[in-house]
């Protein structure tokens, strides 16, 4: 029986670095891009508690040569909109929006990207989060990326023990043509040819989705998933106690909604990364960790997310069981 089992662990371990050898082959890649001469883009940024974040990743954006860069302040309980204002100093690029209050059957990311959007001057709408980092030259390669599609989506580079395991593991999951045939995209950094974006329905017509950028890939026409990790990187929460209450939020919604597929995806990274150390088949604790130490090799990330792999499945186990509790809130807004 244990036998069988092991087995099963090494095939499926087996299929994650098949996966990871095509994508390191063939998963397109943005490289940093000049400037543009005549600025056409929107940079839109929903904001709400971000005072800190902002305050480390506004200055990037607003070097980015972009037509504008708008901060909606989505009535925060911080001094986002204090500091937003304060570190653009006056730049004749940025605007600071005020948000309006969450209307009934909206999600409140998806109501501030809505309000984003109508105020947006630019040919290219380019949503990104507070806590993403730009580098030099990430519009540029954004841009470049997006000619000929209606929308693109970047993976950067995730920093952070949980947030590591659970995003940068796209990379062995699948190979890029399945994940892709997935509308697999990232609300991190979403840029949209404008016609395009209204022709789809914008946010409205995805305004009760958690995964809305799931949801928005499934209804564009020309799509693209990049490896965007030396343009953009990402500390998507301050603590494990954050991130468990971030990846709670949408882990039901990532996996169909559906308890059971839940359930099983807790199992399925035990037995592969954690089950195999305690139970003595260290071969196969080896070839899971050689794995994830290789996706953060290839994505240019600290390796400690990495070395930690056998515990990261056990770390994650109350971020399954808070994912099917209700009552769930985040930045004080209920969901």
């Amino acid at each position: 029986m244990m036998g069988d089992f092991f087995f099963g662990v090494f095939l499926f371990l087996l299929m994650r670095w098949l996966a990871l050898l095509h994508n390191l082959l063939r998963f397109p890649r943005l490289r940093p891009g000049p400037t543009p001469e005549r600025p056409t883009a929107s940079i839109l940024v929903p904001a709400r508690n971000e005072a800190e974040n902002l305050r480390r990743t506004l200055p990037a954006l607003l070097r980015q040569g972009a037509l504008e860069v708008l901060v909606l302040d989505d009535l925060s309980e911080d001094e986002t909109a204090r500091v937003a204002q304060e570190v653009a100093g006056g730049h004749p690029g940025f605007r600071l929006l005020r948000g309006k209050p969450l209307p009934p059957g909206w999600r409140g990311k998806n109501w501030a990207s809505w309000q984003l959007a109508q105020a947006a001057r630019g040919e290219v709408l380019v949503f990104t989060d507070a806590d993403v980092l730009w580098e030099e030259g990430a519009l540029g390669g954004l841009l470049s990326a997006l000619e000929g599609k209606d929308l693109v989506s970047a993976l950067p580079r995730q920093e952070g023990v949980v947030e590591a395991f659970v995003m940068n593991g796209l990379l062995s999951f699948l190979p890029h043509p399945a994940l892709e045939a997935l509308r697999l995209a990232n609300g991190q950094v979403l840029a949209f040819r404008k016609e395009a974006y209204w022709a789809m329905g914008g946010h409205r017509a995805v305004r009760e989705e958690v995964l809305e950028d799931v949801a928005l890939a499934r209804r564009a026409g020309r799509y693209g998933l990049y490896l965007g990790v030396a343009l953009f990187r990402v500390r998507m929460y301050r603590g494990y106690g954050e991130a468990l209450k971030g990846f709670a939020k949408n882990f039901l919604d990532i996996h169909l909604k559906n308890p059971a597929v839940l359930l099983g995806s807790a199992f399925y990274h035990l037995a592969l990364y954690t089950l195999p150390w305690l139970l003595g088949r260290f071969d196969l604790g080896l070839l899971g960790l050689l794995e994830r130490l290789a996706v953060q090799l290839v994505l240019k990330g600290p390796l400690l997310p990495a070395l930690l792999t056998p515990l990261a499945p056990l770390l994650l186990l109350p971020v399954y069981l808070r994912a099917l509790l209700p009552g769930k809130t985040w930045k004080g807004r209920p969901l």
